[in-house]
């Protein structure tokens, strides 16, 4: 077998590994109708979901609901340092270690990172996660974006919006009897037109458990991802002293997730109100697409339990 060959099977077979083992894991939470909220949201690679939605994941879980993070490529060349299977490897296990802290489950698909396309297999794999989930919420990138799996992942989500309640489209998965609510995570985007909220989260209460979460990802936050150097990582406090390191992440999250808060400051005090909304330095917010159901302002109060808190 040539060298090429050879890499690209070894490849394939650890990324399918590594989706086997978060499949047992996901399989371990219970599906059946218990009364509380299914969410479901998608990233493009291991890390995104966590990073959009995490905030809100954990506010979710602390109520009993059931969320579900699934990250629609393996990651496999998201590192300045190494790729493939071992790193394939490596970011399934940080998303396994980031859904214990949030109370979620995790879940990574076998597509390599950088060539997700839009294709009907893809389309028929999310409508089955999203009914195997029973999903009351999906969320996930707008389909206007600067990397393109955060793009397809988009319009994955949008051309599974219809199907997931046709009973002769993937007929070996049961259809949902109820259309969800089809949610946008953020993004600073512009073109054709802006991020506009529709819902914003206080996660002050849990921001250093998304903190705690999202520190996990090692090889985004500390080792620097595609775009990490050796020198970068000489700035960054040692893995032995792990409160430097934390307050190395908190800095940089208050400050993301502090803008987002600033920005949408009208939106946080129209569901806190005046006193309590001027008052959130942290939030994350959501935009519900026109596809899928439309949430009245009273199915929004259910869907997001946090309000009255």
């Amino acid at each position: 077998m040539k060298p090429r060959a050879f890499f690209t099977l070894a490849l394939s077979l650890t990324a399918v590994s590594t989706t086997l083992f978060t499949s047992l894991r996901a399989a371990d939470k219970d599906n059946k109708d218990d009364g509380k909220l299914r969410i479901i949201c998608f990233g493009a690679h291991p890390d995104d979901a966590e990073y959009k939605s995490g905030g809100t994941a954990a506010k979710w879980a602390a109520l009993g609901h059931h969320v579900k993070m699934v990250s629609v490529t393996n990651g496999d060349i998201g590192h300045w340092k190494e790729a493939g299977g071992a790193l394939a490897k490596r970011r399934t296990s940080e998303v396994h270690n980031t859904s214990e802290i949030l109370g979620s489950t995790g879940y990574v698909m076998d597509n390599h990172d950088g060539e997700l396309m839009p294709t009907l297999e893809n389309r028929k794999r999310i409508v089955r996660l999203i009914r195997e989930w029973n999903a009351d919420i999906v969320i996930a990138h707008r389909p206007w974006d600067y990397h393109p799996d955060h793009r397809y992942v988009g319009i994955l989500l949008q051309d599974a919006a219809f199907m997931v309640a046709v009973p002769f489209f993937c007929p070996d998965t049961p259809a949902l009897k109820k259309n969800p609510v089809f949610l946008y995570s953020s993004d600073r985007f512009q073109k054709p037109y802006p991020f506009t909220p529709t819902i914003a989260v206080d996660i002050d209460d849990v921001m250093d458990q998304k903190i705690r979460a999202v520190e996990q990802l090692r090889t985004q936050n500390y080792e620097g991802g595609v775009f990490g150097s050796d020198e970068k990582m000489a700035k960054i406090p040692s893995p032995d002293d792990k409160e430097a390191r934390f307050e190395y992440m908190k800095k940089s999250w208050s400050r993301r997730n502090g803008r987002e808060a600033d920005k949408y400051r009208d939106l946080l005090i129209k569901y806190y109100g005046k006193e309590k909304g001027e008052k959130i330095k942290h939030a994350e917010t959501f935009e519900v697409c026109e596809y899928g159901r439309q949430p009245s302002a009273a199915d929004i109060k259910k869907l997001f339990p946090f309000y009255d808190k």
